[in-house]
């Protein structure tokens, strides 16, 4: 598209979900959906606890606190089993801006992952390609320490 472009100006981290152990629902904060062409949510998961099962979707809301917020049809992963085995695996979700319910306001996104066994590692991620307006790292989440050219 524009080969002078770094990648970094063309992709950024947008929200992530701390790598942890977790056995409850785990959500990134709400992503401005309308300053990228598409998002990406990356779901990684370790070691799986006994029994384990790990769930993750893409949810779209009207505002960055969540208003009215519903699942994204189509923009969930099979999941994944530690009785598979899915242990130190990986999943994404590709979305495109004109999937979200547009004509009712829903321009914001997140991602939720569910691991239902305590001793399942999960990290997840949200990353915008392709902005709007400026270089993509002007969009990067607060925790995103280093962008080095």
């Amino acid at each position: 598209m524009y080969p002078s472009l770094k990648p970094s100006q063309r992709a950024a981290i947008v929200a992530v979900i701390s790598p942890q152990s977790a056995s409850s629902v785990q959500s990134s904060g709400w992503v401005d959906a309308s300053k990228f062409q598409h998002l990406l949510a990356t779901i990684v998961v370790g070691a799986l606890g006994a029994s384990a099962t790990v769930d993750a979707k893409l949810q779209q809301a009207t505002d960055s606190s969540g208003t009215a917020a519903k699942d994204i049809t189509g923009k969930s992963i099979t999941q994944l089993l530690k009785s598979t085995p899915d242990d130190n695996k990986q999943a994404v979700i590709n979305l495109r801006q004109e999937e979200l319910d547009i004509a009712n306001n829903f321009n914001y996104v997140k991602l939720m992952i569910t691991p239902a066994v305590a001793a399942s590692l999960i990290y997840g991620q949200l990353e915008g390609f392709d902005p709007r307006y400026g270089p993509a790292d002007g969009y990067a989440a607060t925790t995103v320490a280093q962008v080095v050219a």
